[in-house]
Order: structure tokens, then C-alpha cells, then sequence
């Protein structure tokens, strides 16, 4: 006897492929989004170590939101060795080294490299430079950045950044010496009959404020007017007069002390000196 043929028998279905195809679809869409979730995650830890270096190194970003304290870090104090202790901030009179560190060469070196790299941070490049001599630490202030062309007044602008500077010099025993110069273009006006007087005029100006801001002991600050006799620069150009405009505060190295004047013992009579 035949089978019975069925009627209406079942067609195959030739899109079936369709339904393994969107479930790969799908996995992979998956696959890309924790994708780039991991991506943008390591992304914010990134920003957070560069910021943190950055701000280490004396570089910062303004910005409203709070930045990760991964690194600690606060203008000049980037270095630990010199923070100065500002307990003692604004005596003016009977300045005391009692407590202070005394700078060596390590110390000028690693005071140049925290005041390069605030400077950085402040684009002041221009205004102050420092170097090491053999005198000790030279911290030069031009005068385009503190002094109007012929005054001696120091610019109300420079007083933040104449600060900073201040207060990293004040952390220490060293003698300080200021010395002003100029360039070799004449002067004469009723203050400032030539440069000798210009010159002298802004280096005691400085020390004024370094005595009536910070704990330093009168008797270990100096000041000094060279007028257009010491340049570090040829005066034959523009550039090199603006380099020759100058107040130097030098953090007197033990040699550079040798040079200067024995300071008067208690009673007022000179030391006793040995003959060699």
C-alpha cells in the first residue's frame, strides 16, 4: 500500500543563518563596549599620574575640579631642603641665624633647579635667572621685570614673585650680599646724579625689603653699587643693556665670605688676627 504524501508539506527555511548572525552581532557589540569602557577607565588614571607629575615638577593646570593628590607639591617647596621655617616671617630688627642650616653646594644646586622650576611655572623666566658662581648662589633680578627704566622703586607687580624668592633665601645662615648695575647709558636726573647712585639706590632698596620681610640678621646683609662697571653683557646691542640692568642677590658661599669685611665682635674692638 503507498504512504500518504503529505499536502502540505514543511518548505526549509533559508534564513536561519540570520538568527546565528545577530547573536554574533551582539557578542560583538558587547566585546566593543567593555572595550571601551576599560579604555576610557585607564584613561582617567593616566591623566591623574601625568597631572601629578606635572604638579611635582612645578607645573599646573588652572582648573575649577579638585586635582588627585598623588604628589605633593607647593611652589617652591619641591625640593624638602629648602623650605625655610617662616616662624619667625616679618621681624625686621634683631635678625637671628639660630636654628637656620648653612648652604653648601649641594644645597645652592638643588635652590637653583626648585627656583628654575617655579619660574617655569610662573613664565618668569625673563625676569630672574640663577646661577652658580664661585662666590655661591646668584639669584639676578633684571630690572624690565622689578624697576621702572631710571626709578629705584620696586614695581608693586614684582612684590609676589621678589617674595618667593625672598623666602627661600631666608632659610638659611649665609651671608647675603646685593649688588645693583647698570648699563652704560648715562643717567642725570635730581635722585640720581649718575649710575653709581641709580645702581646703589636699587640694591639698597632690596635689602630694605628683604630686613623688613624675612628673619635676616642685619649683619650678614650687604648691599653694593658696580653702576656699568660689572656687566655680563656687551652693551653694544639692545639686548645685552637689558641683560647688564640688574640687582644680584648672592647667598655667599664660604669663599665668597672671605671677601667680605670681619664683622666687630661685642665690645667694639676688632678681632685679634694671628699672623701666618
Amino acid at each position: 500500500m503507498a504512504k500518504k504524501k503529505n499536502k502540505h508539506e514543511k518548505e526549509p527555511n533559508h534564513e536561519r543563518w540570520l538568527v546565528s548572525y545577530a547573536d554574533f552581532i551582539t557578542l560583538l557589540f558587547a566585546v566593543f563596549v567593555t572595550l571601551y569602557a576599560m579604555g576610557q577607565s585607564d584613561k582617567k588614571k593616566v591623566e591623574e599620574v601625568v597631572r601629578s607629575m606635572r604638579e611635582s615638577f612645578g607645573f599646573t593646570t588652572t582648573s575649577s575640579a579638585p586635582r588627585p593628590a598623588v604628589i605633593d607639591s607647593t611652589d617652591l617647596r619641591i625640593i624638602p631642603s629648602i623650605s625655610p621655617d617662616l616662624t619667625n616671617k616679618g621681624r625686621s630688627q634683631g635678625g637671628s641665624t639660630r636654628g637656620k642650616a648653612r648652604a653648601e653646594e649641594k644645597d645652592f644646586r638643588a635652590i637653583k633647579a626648585a627656583m628654575e622650576a617655579y619660574l617655569i611655572k610662573q613664565g618668569a623666566q625673563e625676569k630672574v635667572s640663577v646661577g652658580i658662581t664661585r662666590r655661591g648662589l646668584v639669584v639676578s633680578l633684571k630690572e624690565a621685570g622689578f624697576f621702572d627704566s631710571g626709578s629705584a622703586i620696586v614695581k608693586e607687580s614684582a612684590y609676589p614673585l621678589l617674595t618667593k624668592v625672598t623666602e627661600t633665601l631666608s632659610g638659611y645662615s649665609n651671608a647675603l650680599r646685593v649688588e645693583g648695575h647698570t648699563d652704560n647709558v648715562p643717567i642725570s636726573s635730581p635722585l640720581f646724579p649718575s649710575n653709581w647712585e641709580l645702581s646703589t639706590a636699587r640694591a639698597t632698596n632690596i635689602v630694605h625689603f628683604l630686613l623688613k620681610s624675612y628673619d635676616f640678621e642685619p649683619g650678614l646683609v650687604s648691599a653694593a653699587g658696580f653702576g656699568e662697571f660689572r656687566p655680563i653683557a656687551a652693551n653694544a646691542t639692545a639686548e645685552g643693556r637689558a641683560k647688564n640692568r640688574r640687582v644680584d642677590i648672592v647667598l655667599l658661599s664660604g669663599e665668597g665670605e672671605k671677601a667680605e669685611p670681619e664683622k666687630m665682635p661685642q665690645g667694639g674692638e676688632p678681632a685679634a688676627t694671628t699672623a701666618p
